[in-house]
């Protein structure tokens, strides 16, 4: 299977509307929707990546279909976390600057 295949199968695994996903990701819903017809092409790395984020897989496995790809390395957040790393990447690199720092400084103790 190809990325369309991956794509429709996690959006039907997961039960989600291609409206909700489409919005989640900064897309339209007729663009979401051509990324499934029968002569879809893949879309872009950038929008590959954040409908891969909302859906919370990796790109390799929309492309692939290769669940088991993650390195080792790779962790499992918890949605507190997420939500943080979220609100994190929102933040201009100033205020990014000064949490990190603050962190830092709590977890030093």
């Amino acid at each position: 299977m190809g990325f369309k295949e991956n794509l429709r199968e996690e959006i039907s695994f997961q039960g989600r509307l291609l409206k909700d996903v489409a919005l989640e990701a900064g897309l339209n819903q007729y663009s979401l929707n051509n990324y499934l017809r029968e002569n879809a092409s893949i879309p872009s790395a950038d929008i590959a990546v954040r409908i891969a984020k909302v859906l919370g897989v990796s790109v390799e496995y929309l492309v692939t279909g290769k669940k088991d790809s993650a390195p080792h390395y790779y962790v499992h957040y918890s949605a507190e976390i997420k939500n943080l790393a979220d609100k994190l990447a929102k933040m201009s690199a100033r205020d990014r600057k000064n949490v990190a720092a603050l962190i830092n400084s709590i977890s030093e103790e």
